[in-house]
């Protein structure tokens, strides 16, 4: 279908693009900018007055509980595209897993999923997944999930692995032994609550580890939501230093610190911990700088996951619908532009995953578009989210920015005018 979506404000951070211009879409594709191509009859016209035109959000971390469910939560907050982590039940470690994956989410016809695919075989940190095959059913890239590797010796093997075939690692660095029996950032707080700390050296010595094996082997390695003002520092001087690394950090992370637990508020219990207020400012730094890329890590969880003691809590909110507000919040805060906002989310994660056809909106570009009303404020409630995930620490916040249409390859899966 040939559509041309007229009057709004087009927004594409790769190309520098911040101006009041036309888009046309056509074969699932983007056709034009500005003007039309030379013949080009629109079947569909969407008048975008008032809106903010851009490309389709990219989510690096979402756990997907209802498959449909997720799906439509994830359109409704104008994600066209999401990765789904390998830790599921059952593991992804097989190919016929990740090719029925693919395909439910293709026959729903909403988002894009692109899942991870084990590392090892059941997540057991051990011996290696069939990353060929997994590769060859449609995983994009290879990781642990939450589980961890405790064999350094086997995870040298993986990455030497990985680095002969050109395939990726996503790992989520958290040394296991300081960090398994804790259940919030080591400081002021989890002290004054009588929690077992989890210091941010858990987060470094596993960074450290990472970085060295990465140099060692030349793995193309993406380490998945940083907490820490230290990890993010030395990701950018392994950058500077030629490693071929890349990072992302959770959206909660840069609005809450350790002080948003309260008394025991389990809707603050993250996985990693929220930190310090002097992690939270680093971490947003470091989006700004443009080191790190911006993710929702979604985990939608049961009520009773979260009525319960602090310690006994699963740790995780929702955060597919609220991805988009969250940012331009965080923005705002920071003054910067709307496109500065939106890279982290947009062309950003599309180069970390090399795919040049996602995350702009230059013509021959996947036609998925996101179309926003900046400033148009909405509640957050459990009946505004469409998630089966409630489990949010900003339940009941108003929060500006709100997804009016969302296509993808150029088929239109959700309007809210």
């Amino acid at each position: 279908m040939k559509i041309a979506i007229k009057n709004g404000r087009l927004i594409d951070p790769k190309h520098n693009i911040d101006a009041g211009r036309d888009l046309f879409l056509a074969g699932g594709r983007v056709a034009g900018v500005g003007q039309a191509p030379a013949g080009f009859r629109a079947e569909q016209e969407i008048d975008a007055s008032g809106l903010v035109v851009c490309p389709g959000l990219i989510d690096l971390s979402a756990r997907l509980g209802r498959l449909e469910t997720e799906l439509e939560a994830a359109v409704a907050g104008g994600v066209t595209t999401l990765v789904s982590p390998p830790d599921m039940d059952p593991p992804l470690d097989e190919p016929e897993l990740a090719e029925r994956l693919v395909r439910q989410a293709a026959d729903l016809g909403l988002a894009r999923v692109l899942p991870l695919g084990a590392l090892t075989q059941q997540l057991e940190g051990e011996k290696l997944a069939e990353m060929a095959t997994l590769r060859q059913a449609g995983c994009i890239a290879f990781s642990q999930g939450k589980r961890p590797i405790l064999d350094t010796q086997a995870l040298l093997r993986a990455f030497e692995y990985a680095a002969t075939f050109g395939f990726a690692i996503w790992l989520q660095p958290q040394d296991y032994y300081l960090s398994r029996d804790g259940f919030a950032h080591d400081g002021e707080v989890a002290s004054r609550l009588g929690l077992t700390g989890i210091p941010v050296s858990a987060e470094t010595i596993a960074i450290a580890t990472c970085l060295t094996l990465a140099a060692d082997t030349g793995v193309r390695l993406h380490l998945r939501r940083l907490s820490s003002a230290a990890g993010i520092a030395m990701v950018a001087k392994a950058r500077a230093e030629g490693v071929a690394v890349t990072c992302d950090v959770g959206i909660h992370h840069l609005h809450l610190c350790e002080y948003d637990i309260g008394f025991f508020d389990t809707q603050a219990r993250f996985d990693p911990p929220l930190r310090s207020q002097r992690d939270r400012d680093g971490l947003c730094a470091g989006v700004a700088a443009g080191t790190a890329v911006l993710c929702s890590d979604h985990t939608p969880l049961d009520q009773d996951d979260k009525l319960v003691p602090f310690a006994e809590a699963k740790p995780g909110a929702t955060g597919l619908e609220l991805l988009l507000p969250l940012t331009l919040k965080w923005a705002q805060g920071g003054k910067l532009s709307l496109a500065a906002a939106l890279a982290p989310i947009t062309s950003g994660p599309a180069a970390i995953l090399g795919r040049d056809d996602l995350g702009h909106l230059a013509p021959g570009a996947q036609a998925d578009v996101c179309l926003f009303a900046p400033e148009e404020a909405w509640q957050v409630t459990a009946a505004s989210l469409k998630s089966d995930g409630k489990n949010t620490p900003f339940l009941g916040c108003e929060l500006a920015g709100r997804t009016k249409i969302t296509l993808v390859g150029g088929r239109r899966v959700f309007d809210a005018r």
